[in-house]
């Protein structure tokens, strides 16, 4: 694997995972309710739930690449059209975060849990995976290793990201509702997934030559 196909995975990861979704409202809904005290266990849990969904789309793309490798291009640029297509959708999203405060007691061991199946069980995890993930492996590589390279840098990027949305959600009320603020992360977020699609969809285009 080289540098700088580990850097676009990273950099793209970074970018998709600081979009809002199903596991960052649940994230700040918590530490909106119930402050600090959520971000380590909602932090870990949301590792644990990416961890379950990544591990089970890289084996099912290991398969898809054992069995054919023209199919495993082609998803290639399926996943580079994706990424395009997430771009082109949070650019025209709305401009604020729908996440009530959750004032119900809850123990850590809830919160982990709670953010585990949220982030584990969505159906949109491992379909984003699928489709992501085959853009920067190199199916002349050794397949275990770039699991293992990608998984743990996607997941040290995850748990930091719930982390920091937690803390921020915390300290900066305000900012979690200003519609000004959101539409600008929605605005720059989208132009650097469009970007990234293009990236991928340039660096599968390389790999053919």
């Amino acid at each position: 694997m080289t540098f700088e196909i580990w850097a676009a995975f990273a950099a793209a990861s970074a970018v998709l995972l600081v979009i809002p979704g199903p596991t960052v409202l649940l994230v700040v809904s918590y530490a909106l309710g119930q402050g600090w005290r959520t971000a380590l266990p909602m932090a870990v849990g949301v590792a644990l739930g990416d961890f379950t969904a990544m591990t089970l789309s890289m084996l099912g793309l290991g398969a898809l690449l054992a069995t054919s490798a023209t199919l495993f291009t082609a998803l290639k640029w399926v996943g580079a059209a994706y990424l395009v297509y997430l771009g082109v959708k949070l650019w025209r999203a709305g401009d604020a975060l729908d996440a009530a405060p959750r004032t119900d007691a809850a123990s850590a061991a809830k919160m982990l849990g709670h953010a585990w199946l949220v982030t584990a069980l969505n159906p949109k995890s491992i379909t984003f995976f699928v489709a992501f993930l085959p853009a920067f492996l190199d199916a002349k590589a050794d397949f275990l290793t770039q699991m293992l390279v990608f998984e743990t840098t996607f997941l040290v990027l995850a748990f930091a990201n719930a982390f920091g949305y937690a803390l921020v959600a915390t300290k900066a009320r305000r900012f979690a509702g200003n519609p000004r603020a959101i539409g600008v992360v929605n605005k720059v977020g989208g132009g650097l997934l469009v970007s990234a699609g293009i990236a991928t969809a340039a660096f599968s285009g390389m790999e053919k030559r």
